[in-house]
């Protein structure tokens, strides 16, 4: 049996990864206005023409910051939701088990959920160019479209007990788990976000259950 490698970076690529974790840790636990390149090029141990060489203003670093983000959500999700598929084939079950392997994921995260990207982003949107927000608000777009293919898998094999709008039901995840990230951070209880989703998971349940 062979094994496939991944590529390590090369050193300018493993720079701009630091960078992008230096500067999303930053954003996440103050804002983009007070985070400074300044402090982000001290942080990496950089020059001012080393950051430059990457990113040539700020606008481009939260560009690189925000596809960086989504990439990584979706690969989340991608994993989680393939997983639950390949679990069951039952659209329903699938999804639920899918709910809880997300659940458990947040529940392992040593300390909490970092916070949400997009919404630092949509809380100071007049901080940035258009296209970053444009990307903002397709990403959003395309989780709730995620959503919103499993649901109608799920709703062409069990109708829902109650009528429901299935694009709300979809846009209800996302909703939840950004909230809860904020309950999460502002009540100091990490926990909360596993709970949210797990109660979801509930709705869910009971919206598609057999009569």
């Amino acid at each position: 049996m062979s094994t496939v490698l991944e590529p390590r970076m090369s050193k300018g690529e493993a720079t701009r990864e630091r960078i992008l974790e230096i500067a999303e840790a930053a954003v996440l636990a103050k804002g983009f206005g007070a985070t400074s390149i300044e402090e982000v090029i001290a942080e990496a141990g950089l020059t001012k023409s080393g950051f430059f060489y990457h990113f040539r203003d700020k606008n481009a670093l939260a560009r690189e910051m925000l596809r960086r983000y989504v990439a990584t959500n979706d690969q989340l999700f991608d994993d989680i939701f393939t997983r639950g598929r390949e679990l069951s084939d039952d659209p329903l079950q699938a999804f639920l088990i899918s709910l809880k392997l997300l659940a458990e994921t947040m529940a392992d995260l040593p300390s909490g959920h970092p916070g949400c990207l997009i919404a630092s982003i949509c809380y100071q949107e007049r901080l940035f160019d258009r296209e970053i927000r444009d990307l903002t608000a397709q990403s959003v777009r395309d989780w709730n479209a995620r959503f919103r293919a499993i649901l109608d898998g799920i709703a062409s094999v069990y109708s829902p007990r109650e009528p429901v709008d299935l694009d709300d039901v979809a846009d209800m995840l996302s909703c939840i788990v950004d909230g809860a990230i904020i309950m999460s951070k502002t009540l100091n209880d990490p926990s909360r976000l596993e709970r949210q989703i797990l109660i979801f998971r509930s709705c869910i349940k009971l919206m598609f259950a057999p009569n």
